[in-house]
């Protein structure tokens, strides 16, 4: 019984610890919905992506052989993480039509899946090929990633530079996912410790783009203001 709930508690601290960037997506994507339905697209667009991890979970030993699946997953968050942040009309921008239901719950959905190789390989170490666990242990995990991202996307409402700080977060897992793709090599050519600053090479630009963005804005509101 004790080893059944260390397994549990395993791989739920595992989820947990992983579920950072998933919450900055999250909150990413429900940000501009409605205060009434940001709970609830949390809810379907997190619980489908853990209904997909532990399927992909119990083919983790497949996974493992499937070459380059990390770098094609880092690719679709790159992807993600642009149309998030991407500049343009405001109704165009951001989250593509974020402003409707089941598009900001696709949006989490596709960035949590890209994602989840992480996640999955961890967690289905631990869980030894009991599906149970896995469930039950991501599960428990799904309440705590929603009030983080609903919470999330309350500070992003009132504190802007937050958007930028998540696409910041993605945008390192972006890249970290590509560079530590066993397939490419990376790491081999150019050593452990480079592969590790190259992610932080390429995600500050997109927080110094966002403190550029904020404060263009703020400017342009003080101007709109004094006339």
């Amino acid at each position: 019984m004790l080893e059944v709930l260390g397994k549990i508690f395993s791989i739920t601290l595992i989820d947990l610890v992983l579920s950072g960037d998933n919450a900055a997506v999250v909150g990413l994507a429900i940000r501009n919905l409605p205060e009434n339905l940001r709970k609830k697209a949390a809810i379907f667009g997190a619980g489908g992506a853990v209904c997909l991890q532990v399927t992909f979970a119990t083919m983790a030993t497949y996974l493992m052989t499937v070459n380059y699946l990390s770098a094609i997953g880092g690719l679709i968050l790159v992807f993600i993480t642009y149309k998030l942040i991407k500049p343009g009309k405001e109704e165009e921008a951001e989250v593509k039509a974020s402003d409707k239901f089941w598009a900001a719950v696709g949006t989490i959905v596709v960035a949590d899946i890209s994602m989840a190789f992480d996640n999955v390989m961890g967690v289905a170490g631990v869980a030894e090929g009991h599906v149970l666990y896995i469930i039950f242990g991501l599960s428990v995990s799904i309440p705590i990633l929603i009030f983080g991202a609903t919470w999330l996307a309350r500070l992003m409402d009132k504190f802007p530079i937050i958007i930028y700080l998540g696409a910041t977060v993605l945008a390192h897992t972006a890249t970290s996912m590509i560079v530590h793709d066993k397939a490419l090599h990376v790491v081999r050519i150019v050593g452990e410790t480079f592969a590790t600053l190259i992610p932080w090479i390429l995600a500050i630009p997109v927080l110094v783009y966002g403190v550029i963005v904020v404060r263009k804005a703020k400017v342009a509101t003080l101007e709109g203001a004094g006339k």
